[in-house]
């Protein structure tokens, strides 16, 4: 009996060090990206492992944040995904990334639940006087970490114009926080210090890094409305969270408006500037990936069929064929999935 038990011990050890030792070799694809990302990449994962023999690790975070990892932190990845493909070019090129391509779209929506009070009162029309209503409590991502967040100021600025009153800004967030806007020659100037200096009012603004840490805090009834991307609002329908959707004028969405979106400006305490535009996404093999082989297969799931239907199935529009600037420093691989512009 005590002889079957060593035997028994000496196999499980064998069994557990095999594992160790197989999981050890295999192939890896570490990929960063955007919190709006997180489900189609949940199914992008599915599929590529699926197919691969590949352990792929995903670190999630606000897109600033997420590239600060590399340039900052001096970690590695072998994607990085962003939900404002400007990032990639302004804080990436040239020293760790030397293309972007541009794979997908989203637009700026108000999420709300059965537990927001007035529900069946707000619309497209009324939702900046809902929100500034006492009793009231929204939510929107920080802007020093994440597009999200600076996108939703340039929503409430854009209101603006776009109601013709210029209360909007001042009422939700220059009374609740320690952003400004100031307009100079035309343009809307959001003035957004550290995060140590956001001095939010939280019992009129709930803010996290990334705007998908706050759809918990919508759901639970915490917050009442969530400045969030249509994509995630949509992903979400199933755990009854609905949302409204904001004219064009202002949801960022639209091309046709790039001049209107143009009047809004965002300066942050670094000295960044980032000017309203369209909402789309880039991503990028960096410079220093260890795993790029992964990394490019991995981009064509992504970038073709599949993948499309993909984002498509969570409410995210793929730019198809995706855009792609530097096409010389593209791999050879990819160049039939994209178009320069």
């Amino acid at each position: 009996m005590q002889k079957l038990i060593i035997f028994s011990t000496i196999g499980a050890i064998l069994l557990i060090t095999c594992f160790f030792v197989l999981n050890q070799n295999k192939e890896k694809l570490i990929i960063f990206h955007a919190g709006s990302l997180t489900k189609p990449f949940d199914d992008l994962e599915k599929e590529f492992e699926k197919r691969n023999n590949i352990d792929v690790k995903r670190e999630i975070a606000g897109s600033i944040a997420t590239i600060r990892k590399i340039t900052e932190l001096g970690k590695k990845a072998d994607i990085i995904a962003s939900a404002d493909y400007t990032l990639i070019e302004d804080m990436m090129y040239s020293e760790y990334a030397n293309f972007c391509i541009k794979f997908a779209k989203n637009k700026i929506v108000i999420a709300y639940t059965n537990k927001s009070a007035y529900k069946d009162e707000i619309n497209e029309k009324n939702w900046y006087e809902i929100l500034k209503r006492d009793g009231i409590r929204f939510g929107f991502s920080n802007p020093n970490d994440d597009p999200c967040g600076y996108r939703s100021l340039m929503v409430i600025q854009l209101a603006e114009i776009y109601y013709k009153n210029d209360k909007i800004f001042d009422e939700l967030i220059e009374k609740n926080s320690g952003i400004k806007s100031m307009e100079r020659n035309g343009k809307f100037i959001i003035e957004v210090p550290p995060t140590a200096e956001l001095n939010i009012n939280t019992d009129k603004i709930a803010m996290r890094s990334a705007e998908i840490d706050l759809m918990a805090t919508l759901e639970t009834g915490d917050i009442d409305y969530l400045f969030i991307y249509r994509s995630v609002a949509y992903q979400h329908r199933y755990s009854g969270v609905y949302f409204i959707e904001l004219p064009e004028e202002i949801d960022l969405s639209n091309p046709s408006f790039v001049d209107v979106y143009s009047k809004v400006v965002v300066n942050f305490s670094t000295g960044k500037i980032i000017e309203a535009k369209p909402i789309i996404y880039g991503i990028t093999i960096p410079l220093n990936a260890q795993n790029k082989d992964n990394a490019i297969n991995f981009l064509i799931l992504l970038l073709n069929e599949t993948g499309q239907k993909i984002f498509e199935e969570n409410g995210q529009i793929p730019i198809v064929p995706a855009i792609c600037d530097n096409i010389e420093n593209l791999p050879i691989q990819l160049r039939k999935y994209v178009v320069e512009k």
